[in-house]
């Protein structure tokens, strides 16, 4: 895994309108997100996916954002405000080794990964803190740029994600993206996780 993070103001250019053209969050996510869930994204970045999410999710739901970057979540915070949905997203700043999960164990409906996991430090421990969040039969999107993401290392997140508990559910189109919908096993024994 890379430890390489995206610089802060990359997350300008993530937020162009330009880019709808090409990953329309609405129809990225329209099939998954349902009023009132509670939504998990890590790595947010200024909230290109988070708006869409906290729209989906409406005013009985939340998303939980979690960048490890500041000036990244205070750019996404201003956004949110300019669009009306503060209330229904919180954003939190999270370290570089966890995203601080604990108190959100089987609470979320939803969580997305848009190109971050190949950012993290280490895939296993991502997916291990996702599927600790997410409640059994809950899904996770995840995509992954095909530009700095090759074939042999999705394929290992996908290794790490199955050994966390989720299984493959689907591959959604998504333009230069490789994605998997993973779906959290109604079982998961606790110990794995930890």
């Amino acid at each position: 895994m890379s430890e390489h993070v995206c610089p802060w103001w990359i997350g300008y250019f993530l937020i162009s309108p330009l880019r709808r053209w090409r990953q329309d969050p609405h129809e990225i996510l329209s099939p998954y997100v349902r009023e009132g869930m509670t939504v998990l994204e890590p790595g947010p970045g200024m909230g290109f996916f988070t708006l869409e999410l906290a729209r989906l999710a409406g005013s009985a739901g939340r998303v939980i954002a979690i960048d490890v970057q500041k000036q990244m979540l205070e750019k996404l915070k201003r956004r949110a405000a300019k669009h009306g949905l503060s209330e229904r997203i919180e954003a939190r700043l999270a370290g570089k080794e966890s995203m601080a999960l604990n108190e959100l164990a089987g609470k979320a409906d939803f969580a997305l990964a848009f190109a971050v996991v190949h950012e993290m430090p280490a895939a296993a421990r991502f997916f291990r803190e996702t599927a600790e969040a997410l409640k059994p039969g809950a899904s996770l999107l995840l995509a992954e740029p095909k530009g700095h993401v090759k074939a042999a290392q999705f394929e290992a997140e996908l290794k790490s994600a199955a050994e966390a508990g989720l299984e493959l559910e689907s591959q959604p189109p998504i333009r230069g993206s490789h994605t998997a919908l993973l779906r959290k096993r109604a079982s998961v024994r606790q110990d794995r996780i930890r």
